[in-house]
């Protein structure tokens, strides 16, 4: 059996040469995410007006206007426009809109403004193994109940416990801003309610809440399989997307082995990296689903449908197995893994 053809995006978006390009491009450090300055400037033009309108005459039908434009369409590429320019440099020039384009997005969308914190500084150093806040190696993971304990030690505890992370590796800088961002976004929200509290609740509270909800639905299926064996080997530990309208969306963000094996790896280079290193994928065992993306593998399992899992599930060349034999292989990547990892097991990372 052969790999299905690669349908996503190997390359970056092309534009016509015009002034406005080239000033674009003189910004950053890599041509190919021009991409992101635009996508950055559409959020802000068209989302920033909508939360405006809901503080000048609020309705419903406003606010769910806005919720199509700012969670349904734009939300999930800018978070990923922000994952990506979080691990490689972005702007060269002005070098502050590095921190101004992080804090713009979590205003507009409600995405957390430790992300980078979190993610880069926490969860690439952790790998998934105990230490990582967000590890889903010690839940059940195709059980919803054990999910929505993940997601509610998330929200209530994150901010605590990534200070007292940063602070314990004597990391102040980052301990200081996941203390104080994420804290500063919260006021920032009370603030308003006392302006309209329709208005905050729709442009502001509702998306911050729902932006952790999704990215703890994703991170969950980015990490449901686990080899208890190897537990911080990121060839067992992730799993990989491919050919998903998820991708095409937002920058191939299903190529989760990949990225954790190389997190600097640019987006457009994800699809060749797997295409060039399936023997090797094959032979460390990694898991690796078609047309569907990481909050889909999270629901089938919620439902327990590892039949529909079995059916997405990509046999690498080599790989015989039939759907039976592929549904007790995930099965026991799901189960919980309590026993001690040892010291110095990250890997890939």
């Amino acid at each position: 059996m052969t790999v299905p053809a690669i349908t996503d995006p190997k390359t970056e978006p092309k534009y016509a040469d015009s002034a406005f390009q080239r000033w674009i491009e003189g910004m950053i450090y890599e041509p190919r995410d021009a991409v992101f300055v635009r996508l950055a400037l559409r959020s802000f033009l068209l989302v920033a007006p909508l939360q405006i309108a809901l503080y000048v005459r609020f309705s419903w039908w406003l606010a769910v206007a806005t919720w199509v434009v700012q969670i349904a369409w734009l939300a999930p590429p800018a978070i990923l426009m922000l994952h990506n320019t979080m691990h490689r440099p972005f702007f060269k020039s002005p070098r502050i809109m590095n921190r101004v384009v992080p804090y713009t997005m979590s205003l507009l969308f409600g995405i957390p403004t430790g992300y980078m914190e979190h993610h880069v500084g926490m969860h690439h150093a952790e790998n998934n193994l105990r230490a990582d806040l967000s590890s889903t190696m010690s839940y059940q993971r195709d059980s919803f109940p054990n999910w929505f304990l993940y997601f509610l030690r998330f929200i209530f505890t994150s901010h605590v416990k990534l200070t007292q992370y940063f602070l314990k590796k004597k990391r102040v800088a980052m301990a200081r801003r996941a203390m104080t961002s994420d804290g500063l976004h919260v006021a920032f929200m009370i603030a308003m309610s006392f302006v309209n509290w329709q208005a905050t609740l729709a442009a502001f509270v509702v998306p911050y809440f729902f932006m952790r909800f999704a990215m703890m639905l994703g991170n969950w299926g980015q990490h449901a399989f686990i080899d208890p064996s190897r537990p911080g080997d990121s060839y067992v530990n992730s799993i990989t997307c491919i050919n998903s309208g998820y991708n095409r969306r937002c920058f191939n963000d299903g190529y989760h082995i990949g990225h954790h094996v190389k997190q600097n790896r640019h987006w457009t280079e994800l699809p060749g990296d797997f295409e060039a290193n399936v023997e090797r994928y094959l032979k460390e065992g990694c898991i690796v689903f078609q047309g569907i993306d990481f909050a889909m593998v999270s629901v089938f399992l919620f439902l327990k449908r590892y039949d529909w899992l079995a059916k997405a599930f990509v046999r690498l060349p080599g790989d015989n197995r039939t759907d039976a034999e592929v549904i007790e292989f995930l099965k026991g990547r799901t189960r919980r893994i309590s026993e001690e990892v040892p010291e110095g097991a990250v890997v890939n990372a």
